[in-house]
């Protein structure tokens, strides 16, 4: 995935280099990514399944065999933390997923909720080097960024790059502060400061992150950004990108007119009374034999 990205890795290879011991949880959501689910499941090496606590995976109703393929590919790789397959009980979109992850997170104690992309166009490793670096120790909100100078694209367009960064101008503008990123695959959130699940009523499709980080810069949230690789190769979008680009541009357009009473109603277009779900699969890390 490209020098930068090896470079970063190389820096995460030990156990030691992951910062302070935290209840963590990584959230993969996916949907209709049955090959890609298989090679982020592969990105888990041993030594950064035994910092994290939990792996869980949400399906959100996936047509084909991705949950068939991510608990089979789960139970042969994730030996050295708990693994959890989840199937969501409707179509919630991806913003519904988080929701359902924030939730579990929020219920189960977690301290650290980590986003990773069931497509995957991003690398945990990326996240574990921040770690290493304690780069979520002091903020609420760990976002990666596709568009910082250390970053490294692969097979991503330049014209979608360039509009990318006219957004995050955009937005920088109506926040007021320097946001390098409005939603990639890759991202950490601190549980504590989501107890209020104020997020609920933000929308349940791929518009979620972007309100997300309209309402962590509106309630003075820390939030700070990091490099990360990011690759397009054979994964399937479900983003059209003109009306996507029309949809965002109209919430910064109504964030900044109305704001906090903007972020306070329901963006949903079907409000849900509760997300829910079935736990599909679940394995506890396997126990180390003892030293002869």
């Amino acid at each position: 995935m490209g020098e930068a990205h090896a470079a970063r890795q190389s820096a995460a290879g030990n156990d030691a280099a992951l910062g302070p011991k935290a209840k963590l949880l990584v959230f993969i959501p996916a949907y209709r990514c049955e090959q890609q689910v298989k090679r982020v499941l592969d990105q888990f090496d041993d030594a950064t399944q035994r910092r994290i606590h939990t792996v869980l995976l949400v399906d959100n109703r996936s047509p084909d065999g991705t949950l068939e393929t991510a608990i089979e590919r789960g139970r042969q790789r994730l030996k050295h933390c708990r693994f959890v397959a989840w199937r969501n009980a409707g179509n919630y979109g991806l913003g519904g997923s988080h929701k359902v992850a924030f939730g579990y997170g929020l219920e189960h104690g977690f301290d650290y909720l980590i986003v990773l992309h069931g497509d995957d166009q991003a690398c945990i490793q990326d996240m574990v080097a921040a770690l290493g670096r304690g780069a979520h120790a002091s903020v609420d909100c760990l976002l990666g960024a596709r568009f910082m100078p250390q970053s490294t694209l692969e097979g991503y367009s330049h014209l979608r790059a360039t509009g990318n960064r006219v957004y995050n101008l955009l937005f920088s503008a109506a926040v007021g502060r320097h946001v390098q990123d409005l939603g990639s695959g890759l991202n950490l959130y601190r549980l504590a400061a989501f107890k209020s699940r104020h997020y609920i009523k933000f929308p349940d499709d791929l518009t979620f992150n972007y309100v997300m980080l309209l309402a962590s810069c509106h309630l003075r949230q820390r939030v700070a950004f990091f490099p990360i690789t990011w690759r397009e190769a054979d994964q399937v979008s479900n983003v059209r990108l003109v009306r996507q680009a029309a949809r965002v541009l109209g919430l910064l357009l109504r964030f900044m007119v109305w704001r906090g009473t903007f972020l306070a109603t329901d963006m949903r277009e079907r409000p849900i009374a509760e997300y829910t779900g079935e736990v599909m699969f679940e394995a506890a890390p396997q126990a180390t034999p003892a030293a002869p």
